[in-house]
């Protein structure tokens, strides 16, 4: 796979079926309750989770973020950085825990991108010289799948309009952006430090933590934006998504996106100051009183243990 595409990871682990498909295409598929292998995909379930398949499932099961990400999702890295991604948890037999036993998926009008796709691969690739995220497709045929045998034949644009899936892409595009970036980027965007990896997580993910944030006086000391801002982002999910992707444009790439205060900075590194200067102290004494101990075990040879 080159750099120039993101592939979204797949509920499989077996491979798409190489050629790229259009919104023109013509597949042949049907799922329905009552086929041979109904359910057998959520039974061996591998769902990577964008940031809108969280909040529809969040919402959907009442729960909030800490609540949702804690029951239903594990993390793993998305790339060699260490930046995070989340997929749904499963049973110890690989089983979706939203499954509803013999009736199939127990939040079907909720259920995430990965599973509205299936049989089709979503692969969001850039151009060149940009990182707009352009979508394609893939087929994805496996054993156990019994609907590519039906008779049914269907147009790819149909299919999404039938799966719903306009709505995931809108939200999520750009996040897959965001991905996009930084893998292209390569060396030259450089390994994310500790705390943009938990800015990232949280802007992505933890909806609850990102809203207490932006709303809290530091951070409205800290930046320029204007009130009607605040006050959408309080109310407004989609609004609270859309400012969390401003910040991991600024945490991972510098990206001016949001503005800051004047002096912002020079306030926080005040405010620190006495943080810095004591830690600082700490280290020193500390290094001072280890270079006195191996100086007594070495002219003594007695140690202070």
């Amino acid at each position: 796979m080159s750099n120039d595409k993101l592939d979204i990871p797949q509920q499989f682990a077996s491979p798409a079926v190489p050629a790229l498909l259009t919104e023109d295409s013509v597949i042949r598929f049907q799922c329905y309750k009552g086929i041979s292998c109904f359910n057998a995909c959520c039974k061996h379930a591998d769902v990577t989770l964008a940031p809108y398949d969280v909040l529809r499932l969040q919402k959907r099961l009442g729960m909030n973020s800490e609540e949702f990400l804690k029951k239903h999702t594990v993390p793993f890295q998305l790339d060699a950085d260490g930046v995070p991604g989340i997929k749904l948890r499963t049973d110890n037999d690989g089983a979706c825990l939203l499954l509803d036993g013999d009736n199939g998926c127990g939040v079907y009008e909720d259920r995430p991108t990965v599973c509205r796709y299936y049989p089709i691969a979503l692969l969001n690739m850039r151009e060149k010289d940009t990182y707009e995220a352009k979508q394609q497709y893939s087929l994805v045929q496996e054993d156990h799948c019994k609907g590519h045998d039906e008779a049914r034949e269907i147009t790819l644009r149909d299919y999404r309009k039938e799966q719903g899936v306009a709505e995931y892409d809108d939200f999520n595009r750009s996040w897959y952006e965001l991905i996009l970036k930084k893998k292209s980027g390569g060396p030259g965007v450089g390994k994310p430090n500790e705390m943009s990896l938990q800015l990232f997580f949280m802007a992505s993910f933890n909806f609850d933590m990102l809203r207490r944030f932006v709303l809290s006086d530091n951070f409205k000391q800290s930046y320029n934006l204007p009130p009607e801002t605040y006050a959408e982002v309080a109310e407004d999910d989609i609004a609270l998504i859309k400012l969390g992707n401003r910040l991991m444009r600024q945490a991972l790439f510098g990206e001016k996106t949001i503005p800051e205060n004047s002096g912002a900075w020079e306030q926080r590194v005040e405010s620190r100051k006495e943080i810095w200067e004591a830690r600082s102290k700490a280290e020193v004494e500390a290094r001072n009183a280890k270079a006195e101990a191996d100086m007594r075990q070495e002219t003594t040879g007695c140690s202070d243990n």
